[in-house]
């Protein structure tokens, strides 16, 4: 109950939350996603931190092994977990969109009902398709979603796009978006009533710096 653990993903948002954490004075020796240290701790502050892979973050926090984190809006939503989102953290910008290889671009979305779709989010992109009214087989990918349609695994990909240029170089074309994402403040529901006094504080400070950055 002394600390306050706050899980950290690794990769392109670990910076800019750690700065934004350190604006608040909460910061520990040796904070970077490289350590070989996963948790590490400011005795002064009594907080902690977890570092860890970015699709873990929601489940640390739900299950309370974490009280708070960080984790982008694409990640949260398709991981379906059950936390308090606090703080829209307005960095980490991208859309998730529907892709197809630009020879095979068709008249119009519904012409890609019944085909197979490579994503890392599948669950979003079932919501999607589903309010369209159009029934895909969708094919989990972790690794480099542009391959799908190259090798024949699938007709289109749904992935997270921030300049386009990876779809340009693998002559993909964007179809259509499906949502906006940024970095978000998640947390345990119990820990958030439990450690009131210490998150409550934190997120109103977070919000008056973010304001300040607007």
């Amino acid at each position: 109950m002394d600390y306050l653990t706050i899980a950290l993903p690794k990769g392109k948002l670990f910076k800019p939350s750690s700065d934004l954490f350190a604006k608040l004075g909460y910061t520990a020796e040796g904070l970077s996603d490289k350590s070989r240290k996963l948790v590490i701790s400011n005795e002064e502050k009594k907080v902690r931190f977890i570092i860890t892979k970015t699709a873990d973050v929601p489940t640390y926090v739900e299950y309370g092994a974490a009280d708070i984190g960080v984790i982008g809006k694409d990640v949260l939503k398709e991981s379906g977990k059950d936390v308090y989102e606090l703080l829209d953290l307005g960095f980490g910008r991208c859309h998730l969109m529907m892709a197809v290889p630009e020879k095979e671009r068709r008249a119009k979305l519904s012409d890609y009902a019944n085909t197979r779709v490579a994503t890392k989010f599948p669950h979003i992109a079932e919501e999607f398709f589903s309010r369209q009214g159009m029934q895909m087989e969708y094919i989990k990918l972790n690794g480099s979603i542009e391959l799908g349609p190259i090798v024949g695994l699938s007709e289109s990909i749904v992935d997270i796009v921030e300049t386009g240029t990876t779809l340009r170089e693998n002559h993909l074309t964007e179809i259509t978006s499906i949502m906006d994402a940024t970095a978000r403040l998640i947390a345990n529901r119990v820990s958030f009533k439990l450690k009131h006094n210490r998150i409550r504080p934190m997120v109103e400070q977070l919000q008056e710096i973010l304001d300040g950055n607007q």
